[in-house]
């Protein structure tokens, strides 16, 4: 028992020198706790606090500090990503908005202002962000819930790696970017004219929603599905759902309108509810195959009148997709920190890894390729069609092959895309990737593609997916191993 208590008591030593997991604050951080939306909470004691507990209170303390340390983890999967190797709102961040708000201080970039959008429209030409991308969310899921409802939603602009929030009357532009290293980034940017407007990274507010189980417990994005009336305002009570690649039609867009046709298939969208005793009965069919948003608002207001389906069903692919990346390069870097904790108090070296970092990283890593190749998408029983240039305008901005074939092409009759592998495969966050859990990535995805793996899991990826996904990577992607164009 003397060892094991003197083990511990050099683990917890280590802890408090190298990974920054416990602080020195003598107090129980239960606020930063709720705010960031963790189910467990942490302690963090002063080092004069533990001199004064008692034997049992000491070990009962390193007994659960050991117990993090193994798992790496938090209770329901969510990472401590405010203290060492993340450091999330302590590190720079290097994500298009950074970059950008760098060119504005430096004067190198200048937003236009207009007295209609703020600036909205320079904003959106600088960070190449299509104006056909724009949807409309009437739901008051956003802190400008004030200005909200269904007949002045907030307007939603999008690209591969930045989106951007307009509300009517809003005080700001609600901007969230993804970072190679820190996953989702939030801004806003000041809606009044000014020599050089400032973007303001946020320090807190909006990761109380957007670190949680319904963002794969990282800092990210998500799209929520709503029971709202004509306020927007959502019954929560009657539930939301977390809306990704995976969810049934009828249960995607509540608090959206959508504007576009899908047969016979119905979505939440365009319908508000009008029933307070039981908002979840929903007239779905009154919201069905809209192509003219115009008979339920006034539409002049906006860059666009559409909130294109396609655009829509692109959104819930790729903010979970994003959220999955960063969970890979979070869980790795988590292992690879905590062994090296592990490893200075056992005197072990430097570059042992354990079975349970190995682990971490392989589940990560596999998890990531079964969303990217789009096992378990829901499959669509009728063809879809978008009710502006979104699609068209999509397709033609990803890299081909020497066949002329991209991963940004769509199928929109059994399925969201002609290649199913996800175009986020190409995006900075992916190849910020740590080369450890990469490789595990590339491996898989080699595996299956060959028909080496063919188990039920990817079975909806034919012979010929797979030959043509395999032939579009080795012709587009940079950094494949070697053994890939053998």
């Amino acid at each position: 028992m003397f060892l094991v208590i003197i083990f511990l008591s050099a683990v917890f030593s280590q802890v408090l020198n190298l990974s920054g997991g416990v602080q020195r604050r003598g107090v129980v951080d239960w606020n930063a706790r709720k705010q960031r939306n963790f189910e467990p909470m942490t302690v963090q004691p002063s080092v004069s606090s533990l001199r004064g507990l008692g034997f049992l209170r000491l070990s009962q303390f390193l007994s659960s500090l050991c117990a993090t340390l193994f798992s790496g983890t938090l209770l329901h999967g969510q990472i401590e990503f405010e203290s060492k190797p993340i450091s999330y709102q302590s590190t720079v961040a290097s994500d298009p908005i950074s970059k950008l708000k760098m060119k504005i201080t430096s004067g190198v970039s200048k937003l236009e202002y207009d007295t209609e959008h703020g600036y909205l429209r320079s904003l959106l030409e600088d960070l190449d962000i299509p104006i056909s991308s724009q949807m409309l969310v009437f739901s008051k899921t956003s802190f400008q819930l004030r200005q909200i409802s269904s007949r002045r939603p907030r307007a939603i602009y999008f690209n591969d790696d930045v989106y951007v929030g307009w509300v009517q009357g809003g005080d700001v532009l609600e901007i969230s970017a993804a970072d190679p290293q820190l996953g989702g980034v939030f801004y806003t940017l000041r809606q009044k004219q000014m020599e050089r407007p400032d973007l303001v990274r946020d320090r807190g507010q909006c990761i109380v929603c957007h670190a949680s189980s319904r963002t794969s417990g990282v800092p990210g994005h998500l799209v929520r599905s709503v029971y709202a009336d004509q306020s927007g305002q959502p019954f929560y009570g009657s539930g939301t759902f977390t809306t990704d690649q995976r969810s049934p039609f009828k249960e995607r867009w509540g608090g959206w309108y959508v504007s576009g046709t899908h047969g016979a298939m119905q979505h939440m969208g365009n319908v508000t509810v009008t029933d307070r005793d039981h908002p979840e009965v929903l007239d779905l069919e009154e919201g069905a195959n809209v192509t003219n948003l115009q008979p339920w608002l006034n539409t002049k207001p906006y860059l666009s009148s559409h909130s294109d389906i396609v655009a829509l069903m692109v959104l819930v692919h790729q903010t979970r997709m994003h959220n999955l990346i960063t969970r890979a390069n979070y869980e790795t870097r988590s292992a690879f920190h905590y062994d090296q904790v592990m490893n200075k108090a056992m005197n072990r070296p430097t570059d042992f890894q354990s079975e349970s970092a190995k682990r971490r990283i392989r589940l990560a890593a596999e998890r990531l390729v079964e969303y990217m190749l789009f096992a378990d998408e829901f499959q669509l029983t009728a063809p879809i069609r978008g009710s502006s240039s979104f699609t068209t305008e999509f397709a033609s901005r990803g890299p081909r092959d020497r066949h002329g074939r991209s991963l940004r092409e769509f199928d929109l009759t059994t399925r969201m895309m002609k290649y199913p592998c996800s175009f986020l495969i190409y995006s900075k966050s992916f190849e910020g990737l740590p080369t450890v859990v990469k490789s595990h990535v590339y491996q898989r995805l080699y595996a299956i593609l060959t028909g080496e793996d063919e188990r039920d899991r990817f079975h909806h990826l034919s012979g010929p997916d797979r030959q043509a996904i395999l032939a579009i990577l080795c012709d587009t992607q940079d950094d494949l191993p070697a053994y890939w164009t053998r």
